[in-house]
């Protein structure tokens, strides 16, 4: 099955997001490389080219401190979250680096020396304010050291004017490089992080509908035992006077099964939330019998070797009975009252699919292609957009996935993919 399509629902999220401060991290050990190769190539050229006399040791041992630093930092990214002195940090590490370069090529006549700016800008558009006061508290420390205790270059092929103007322009390029980067990265990031919360948004909006409509369902619940109980009685009342027409006794036998079915029901939302978690599972097969006896004119077709004594989360028998009855009610439109069920236990998943025969929708109309994973958007004109919605929730809450597909010739293919681990674990 096509992963695109399973994500149309929308329905499974990675609860692994990468933190703002781990991607602030990754970006400045991307640029950290670049820095570290400007740096090499600086001094091979400032040498080489130019023929300035520089202090190697202490500048390959800046380079070399630099990489190395970088290095370590490019493994260790991926342990955890950091928190901002973290990044802090690191960004102290990029400031003393670069005050010990600056200082040993020429201090305040080096062009290099608004690099500093790159630091500080880096740090505005990833840290917290007092973060980036500490950083450019830095920068401006760093500068000035560089600037009192920096020693004076000596020799070269050119005058001194000519090198500070031909290093401006070389560090305007760097710089531009730098920024272009960053803020390509950091877009991107921000974007990414926009659309996630939105997600977030809906889902909550949805939860909070949903337990308030499961609190006016338990309200309710109450309302509707009484009624129930006397409605069973009345049936066995007829069913005592009519004993002799097998016809009236097979029509009250199914009303009882209904009624039987419908307090159990009640009761079950009637339960205390402390105890949802301790209802009974229910079979595959039993989830299809019952169903079967809601909707007694729909043929329902399913595989041979479909799992029917496992036991299921309530929610997931719930999503089961949704799916086909959204099935039956797509074919009863076209006349069709067919629906077929696959389902099956694969590499420790359950996977099902439910296909109906109604009008269906073309693979390339997205509009008509969305499952809708709110409360009251309901895509019958009769329903209450509940069914769908609670769903979602299941699939949520048990980390599977919902998808919605065409089938071949007419009509539509809804199926889910649920671990089975996890279903066990949430009894």
């Amino acid at each position: 099955m096509n992963h695109g399509e399973r994500r149309r629902a929308g329905t499974h999220y990675d609860a692994r997001m990468d933190s703002p401060d781990t991607s602030f991290l990754r970006t400045l050990c991307s640029l950290r490389w670049l820095a570290t190769a400007g740096q090499a190539s600086a001094i091979l050229v400032a040498t080489g080219l130019l023929g300035l006399d520089l202090p190697q040791l202490p500048l390959w041992s800046g380079v070399c401190v630099l990489a190395l630093f970088n290095l370590y930092v490019q493994l260790r990214v991926h342990d955890s979250d950091p928190a901002p002195v973290t990044a802090f940090g690191h960004i102290l590490v990029d400031v003393t680096v670069l005050t010990w370069m600056v200082g040993w090529s020429g201090g305040i006549a080096n062009p290099f020396g608004s690099l500093f700016l790159i630091l500080i800008a880096l740090a505005a558009l990833a840290l917290p304010l007092r973060w980036t006061h500490a950083v450019a508290a830095a920068c401006v420390a760093g500068y000035a050291v560089s600037a009192i205790f920096g020693l004076p270059l000596h020799g070269g092929y050119f005058d001194s004017m000519s090198l500070h103007l031909w290093g401006a322009a070389a560090n305007f390029l760097l710089s531009s490089v730098v920024v272009l980067v960053f803020s390509t990265r950091l877009a991107a990031a921000l974007r990414e992080r926009e659309n996630q919360l939105a997600l977030l948004r809906e889902r909550f909006v949805r939860n909070e509908g949903i337990v308030a409509l499961a609190t006016h369902a338990a309200s309710v619940a109450h309302e509707l035992n009484t009624p129930l109980a006397t409605m069973t009685l009345l049936a066995d009342d007829i069913a005592e006077q009519y004993a002799d027409d097998p016809a009236m006794q097979e029509d009250m036998d199914t009303l009882r099964g209904l009624l039987v079915q419908c307090r159990e029901r009640v009761l079950a939302l009637a339960a205390p939330a402390e105890g949802a978690r301790s209802r009974a599972r229910v079979s595959i097969g039993n989830v299809l019998e019952q169903w079967r006896l809601v909707r007694p004119t729909v043929h329902l077709r399913r595989n041979a070797d479909a799992p029917l004594q496992l036991a299921l989360d309530p929610g997931v028998g719930h999503l089961l009975q949704v799916l086909l009855n959204n099935a039956a009610d797509a074919g009863e439109q076209t006349g069709h009252g067919q629906v077929d069920l696959d389902i099956r236990i694969r590499d420790d998943h359950l996977y099902g699919e439910v296909r109906d025969y109604g009008p269906g929708f073309k693979a390339n109309d997205a509009a008509h292609a969305a499952l809708p994973g709110t409360l009251f958007n309901s895509g019958k004109s009769g329903g209450m957009g509940v069914g769908l919605a609670l769903s979602h929730a299941t699939i949520e809450r048990l980390h599977g996935e919902l998808w919605m597909r065409p089938a071949e010739g007419r009509g539509t293919r809804v199926g889910f993919r649920l671990p089975l681990v996890t279903m066990e674990a949430n009894p």
